[in-house]
């Protein structure tokens, strides 16, 4: 993990977030910034700076298995997923993570 990586931070327990959805690879909880009523962030445990950087497979698994598996507890049948890779793409925190949005009921 990185020192100054405000999601590692997160993922140290640092400030206390709750997360909607953990297991030995990724985490997820809410966006503080949310776009939509249902605004989850999926990230995982390793620091990973973007896209670009993600090799391993089998990451790359978990972390869509957990944006299923977040939409599912968050009770919604429809979402948006977003990646932003790269500054001028709109990655604001340079620690990997899956935006799922979406409303519940939809």
């Amino acid at each position: 993990m990185s020192e100054d990586c405000i999601f590692c931070k997160i993922l140290r327990g640092e400030f206390g977030t709750e997360f909607v959805y953990e297991n030995d690879y990724v985490a997820a909880f809410n966006d503080i910034n949310p776009k939509a009523p249902v605004h989850v962030l999926v990230v995982p445990k390793m620091h990973i700076a973007s896209l670009n950087e993600l090799e391993d497979k089998n990451l790359m698994g978990e972390l869509l298995s957990a944006v299923k598996t977040v939409a599912q507890k968050c009770g919604l049948k429809a979402y948006k997923t977003l990646i932003n890779t790269g500054k001028e793409a709109g990655q604001e925190v340079f620690h990997l993570h899956i935006h799922v949005m979406g409303s519940k009921g939809e």
